[in-house]
């Protein structure tokens, strides 16, 4: 029976490859764009690896070390992998990889295809981190990290002045969503004295801890921001500026799904109140931008209003099975799986396959 050490060992190495591969192009390969794609897919091969293994091999995985200790506050950072980080795991490595190896031909000729390789390998390190975070803030750490790597992919051709104007637009109304999720966190700390979501779950389920709407709704913004929401979608088809396999990679398969993923890994924060304007913000999302579809003559600014549609349904699903969850008695801090989090995955995990070959056919 493997070890916890062994446990953690093997997420630790998951999350070391990508970082490790961006830092040795950053420092030594900027200018040999064959060794940095090499090292940057072979870590792609290492974090589909490694992922296999947590995900069919080790049961759940937590463990933490005291990061930061200031009088009764603690902060601790560590790992947290259940059924829930295992699916999402598996989309983002498999999809990662596949997109990794169509990159090897797409950037062929581009002579700055090694800063590219590096761009990529940072956002599968912060987006990997975002899927096994087992506190609030280190979820925030991993989650501005996605955005930098957002940022310095989106604006990759920097000789065009349309990629500058759309990577700093997608970094400034991302910001104005994270604003919202660090009030959140901050207030979720002070309600529940610990931003820990396995402490905070045992809080929810055994009655010691009362939900606020107030706190749910700011961890939102943050989803709102990252996948897309009216009214922060307008940084979305902006986005297409990058190249192909960005789109696919980030706006399609994994980056704006990481807001879904919020949602479902803090359920046990939600209210009947918060879940109801979550859900008239993924109508709203879906509706407003299948219509903003129909007049788009660019390919994959089409493709990019269509995922902020579908993002939408999957906000949706998740309110709509979680009020269902509620009114028929189940605790969303106890439940292993409500329907509002099944729902919202499938589609997740469907959308990321199926999108993502969508934008690699449009390139």
């Amino acid at each position: 029976m493997e070890t916890l050490a062994t446990d953690w060992i093997w997420v630790a190495v998951m999350l070391g490859a990508p970082l490790a591969a961006s830092a040795a192009i950053a420092l030594l390969f900027r200018r040999q764009g064959g060794v940095a794609a090499a090292l940057s897919v072979g870590a792609a091969v290492v974090i589909a690896a490694a992922a296999g293994h947590v995900i069919f091999r080790l049961g759940d995985v937590e463990v933490s070390w005291l990061w930061l200790e200031l009088g009764d506050f603690r902060l601790s950072l560590g790992f947290l992998v259940n059924d829930l980080a295992r699916l999402m795991m598996a989309v983002v490595a498999f999809v990662g990889l596949l997109i990794h190896i169509f990159s090897l031909g797409y950037m062929k000729e581009d002579p700055c295809k090694a800063r590219f390789f590096a761009g990529l390998s940072v956002f599968m390190f912060s987006m990997l981190g975002i899927v096994v975070a087992d506190s609030l803030v280190m979820l925030f750490i991993f989650w501005e990290l996605v955005g930098m790597s957002s940022y310095l992919l989106i604006g990759f051709y920097v000789e065009k002045p349309s990629a500058a104007e759309a990577a700093k637009k997608a970094f400034i109304v991302n910001r104005v969503g994270d604003f919202g999720f660090l009030i959140g966190i901050v207030w979720a700390w002070w309600n529940f004295g610990t931003v820990s979501l396995t402490e905070i779950g045992a809080a929810m389920g055994g009655g010691t801890a009362v939900p606020l709407t107030g706190i749910a709704l700011l961890l939102f913004c943050g989803a709102v921001g990252k996948s897309g929401q009216v009214p922060l979608h307008v940084w979305l088809p902006d986005a297409m500026e990058g190249p192909t396999p960005v789109s696919a990679l980030i706006h399609a398969a994994t980056m704006v799904a990481a807001g879904i993923y919020l949602l479902c890994r803090i359920s046990v924060m939600m209210t009947v109140d918060a879940l109801d304007v979550v859900l008239a913000v993924g109508v709203v999302t879906a509706v407003y931008a299948g219509f903003c579809a129909i007049p788009q003559k660019d390919i994959k600014k089409i493709l990019a209003y269509s995922t902020v549609s579908q993002l939408g349904y999957m906000v949706a699903a998740f309110a709509l099975g979680s009020k269902y969850a509620i009114q028929h008695g189940e605790s969303l801090a106890t439940a292993a799986l409500t329907a509002g989090i099944a729902a919202a995955m499938f589609h997740l995990t469907t959308h990321a396959f199926f999108k993502a070959l969508l934008f690699l056919g449009a390139g």
